[in-house]
């Protein structure tokens, strides 16, 4: 009985061998994400066999040496965790850069990497890999955005509270969904973030991928991209200030204060004095809808509007990188809306959302325009509620008298 087990186990593994589905690779399962390497081999194509893994949802390849460009071509196939059928071969977005400076910049262990891939429920992964010049340290990070007991599942949004900025082009805040609610992991972020002196442009981005997704899953999916870029690329959070799902719900993106000019890690050689929004989707096959095109109007309006920034204007903006498009020190002339791909060699933010930016644009500008006065209060209008202004009138007057009393 023994021998009969013995051989029937071996003839397994051997039937699974052949068939590439190797058993779970646990490389490094690190708050929910898991590492599978590359084989070295072949300078010009290397692959990994399909294999079953650790559930993931999302997927990217990273790679040693962060300044080392990608000149090649990354494929993926996955297999569905519910139907158990192996999509076809999927291409991902090769064109990813580290950031010029910052944190994320000099932190220990940062890796060069493609850009995500939103997958849904996976566990099993076929990789190939071809290119004149590969990197060395190729590596599989499948991301699980459902692991950890603390991993957040909620709908719950930021109420829109605040008032319009200061300024005759402030702009009312968009309702905004907080890193709370989406399930930040906060332990997760090591350093405090940077400020820089203002907010000058913001650049439009989308995270590729696919557009095959609910809008229910949108917070898994900006969890994802989170974990990625944090536990694959190294950094110390999400690179985007702001994500736009295809329903038009605003997430929050990186730490620091959404009204504050943080520094991101978005647009290689121009993160300084800039903000970002990135559209979940790939907008160089689908289309952009209404909601998506209003959401990120109303993000741009909003947050240029707190620097007095026309959204129509045009900034010049110093390049900190050679980054393959602008040389390090070149004076660029931007549009206060742009896209990612003016500012860094990439077909992002893709075709169909760049050729909305116009029209962005001109939304931008009526959202700023049709701003209420600042002078009103910052819970809304002189006349949405006047009881609740006459008593901030008489708190205002009893704090006046309390003060000539104690002098």
């Amino acid at each position: 009985m023994t021998h009969r087990l013995l051989r029937t186990a071996v003839a397994t593994a051997l039937a699974l061998g052949a068939l590439g589905l190797t058993q779970p690779a646990r490389a490094t399962p690190s708050d929910g994400v898991h590492t599978v390497r590359v084989p070295d081999g072949d300078p010009n194509d290397r692959s990994l066999a399909p294999r079953t893994t650790e559930p993931f949802s999302l997927i990217g390849i990273t790679w040693d040496d962060p300044d080392a460009a990608f000149d090649g071509t990354a494929q993926v196939r996955t297999r569905s965790r519910e139907s158990g059928v192996w999509t076809a071969w999927r291409p991902l977005d090769t064109e990813g850069r580290t950031p010029e400076s910052g944190p994320d910049r000099d932190r220990a262990g940062v890796r060069g990497g493609t850009q995500p891939l939103w997958t849904g429920p996976s566990d099993g992964v076929q990789v190939r890999v071809t290119g004149s010049r590969l990197p060395e340290g190729l590596r599989v990070e499948l991301v699980d955005p459902e692991a950890g007991s603390d991993a957040v599942h909620t709908a719950e949004v930021e109420p829109d509270v605040a008032g319009p900025a200061a300024g005759p082009l402030s702009a009312p805040r968009p309702v905004v969904t907080s890193r709370s609610a989406w399930g930040a992991d906060e332990s997760l972020v090591k350093d405090p973030p940077t400020l820089t002196g203002g907010t000058k442009a913001m650049f439009v981005h989308h995270t590729a991928g696919t557009n095959d997704y609910t809008c229910s899953q949108s917070a898994s999916i900006v969890r994802g991209v989170f974990l990625y870029h944090v536990q694959s690329n190294g950094w110390n959070d999400i690179g985007y200030h702001f994500l736009v799902d295809k329903c038009g719900t605003v997430f929050e993106g990186r730490a620091g204060g959404i009204d504050k000019p943080v520094l991101g890690a978005h647009t290689y050689g121009f993160n300084t004095a800039t903000s970002s929004v990135s559209v979940l989707g790939d907008y160089s096959t689908a289309a952009t809808n209404a909601a998506v095109r209003e959401s990120v109007a109303k993000v741009a309006a909003w947050k240029l509007g707190l620097y007095g920034v026309d959204p129509t204007g045009t900034v010049v903006l110093t390049s900190g990188a050679d980054n393959g498009k602008y040389k390090l020190g070149q004076k660029v002339t931007f549009n206060r809306i742009s896209g990612h791909r003016d500012g860094y060699p990439t077909e992002c933010p893709g075709q169909n959302l760049y050729d909305d930016l116009p029209e962005i644009r001109t939304l931008a500008a009526n959202a700023a325009t049709t701003a209420a006065p600042a002078a009103e209060p910052p819970g809304g209008p002189l006349d949405a509620d006047e009881d609740v202004i006459d008593g901030v009138v008489e708190d205002v007057i009893e704090g006046v008298i309390e003060g000539v009393r104690t002098r």
